[in-house]
Order: C-alpha cells, then structure tokens, then sequence
C-alpha cells in the first residue's frame, strides 16, 4: 500500500467513525427519551409458554436474579415431583431466601391416576396460595401451572381473579406450554418459546444440566 492510499483508507475510517458516533448520538438522545417516560413499577404477571424448552429454565434465572437483589422467592412446582433437578440443589444453598414445594407426582402418563393428579394440583395451588398473600415473599413461580390448567384439574376463572387480586409488589411467574389464551391476554410479560432443533428426536434421553 502506498503513502497516498493509506493516507485514503484511514480518511475513510475517520469518516465511518464519525458518522457511526453521530448515529449512535442519535440513538442515544432518542433511546433515553423513550426511557424518560417509563416510570411504572410494580409487580409483574410473567407467563413462559411454547413448545421450545427453557421455560422454567428462564424462570429460574428470574429466581435467580431475585436472589441477588436480597428477595424472598417461593417456588411451587405442580408437575415435576420425580425430578431431582439441578435447579433444586443450586437453590437449596439459599435455603434462607427460597423455598421450595414440589408437589407434583410427574407427568399424567405417570401416574395414570386423574383423581390423584388432580389432587395434587388444588394442593400445589394452595401453597401457591398461601406464598402470594405472605407479604415476606417477593417473587413466586408456579412451575408449570399451565399444564394442570390444560387439562381443566384447576377452575382457570379462579387462578385468573387470584392473580388479578394479587399483592401490588408481588411478581409472579408461570411456566408450561398451551398456557391460556385468557391467561395470556392478563398477563403483563409473556415470551414464547418456540423449538427449532431438540436431542430428543435425535434419539438423545433428557441429561443432567441440561434438561433437569
């Protein structure tokens, strides 16, 4: 490269950079006047849904960050009994700020008992209950309340009026796929997870770390 073309090329890059940090000005000014209007706070219904996994996984990564900002976090799992998973075991060393109830007895091909499943959702429910009106608990997330709602082992008018009715500062978070489109239009975050790609129809079996 010669002396004149390199003199070029870096004019040329100047330019670029110049014009790169006057559009990112722009977006900036523009970005914290959205901002500037945002001063709502307050607890929020969350709803994880879709065919793609990572939904109680994201959920828990909300617990997470829960725990890092010194909050009281509830967990009730209604479906995932059998399931001894990584998630638990973290949480366990957090014993003072989490607490756990998991009260489903599997998938409904396990138990193969509709009274019985049914039974453990209205408990499940309860103790979902009971941490949303305990003032000490910040964050509550109910693993997979979708799936006993899907089946109809839960009246969805009372989960809806329930959450409706829920404590200003209270976030709740509910996870499983086919959540209702009732339950959808009610809640304030909801994400979708939508499945591209899985192992499992590859012929890979559910593994440690990465599903449980």
């Amino acid at each position: 490269m010669t002396e004149s073309q390199f003199q070029s090329t870096s004019k040329s890059g100047t330019r670029t950079a110049e014009r790169h940090a006057e559009k990112m000005a722009k977006k900036k000014a523009a970005r914290n006047k959205i901002m500037a209007t945002k001063t709502k706070t307050g607890g929020l219904l969350v709803v994880h849904t879709g065919k793609g996994k990572g939904k109680s996984t994201a959920a828990f990564g909300m617990i997470c960050r829960g725990i890092g900002h010194g909050m009281r976090v509830g967990v009730v799992q209604f479906v995932k009994g059998k399931w001894e998973t990584g998630e638990k075991k973290v949480l366990e060393a957090f014993s003072d700020q989490v607490t756990i109830h998991t009260m489903g007895e599997g998938f409904t091909w396990d138990t193969q008992d509709l009274n019985r499943d049914i039974t453990a959702a209205q408990a499940a429910w309860e103790q979902a209950k009971l941490m949303m009106n305990d003032p000490s608990y910040s964050m509550v997330l109910m693993d997979e309340l979708n799936i006993v709602l899907r089946y109809d082992y839960l009246e969805l008018e009372e989960v809806l009026r329930t959450l409706s009715n829920k404590r200003e500062e209270l976030h709740v978070i509910v996870t499983g796929r086919n959540a209702k489109e009732q339950l959808i239009e009610a809640a304030d975050l909801v994400t979708e997870m939508t499945m591209i790609k899985h192992p499992f129809r590859s012929g890979f079996k559910a593994q440690a770390g990465i599903e449980f």
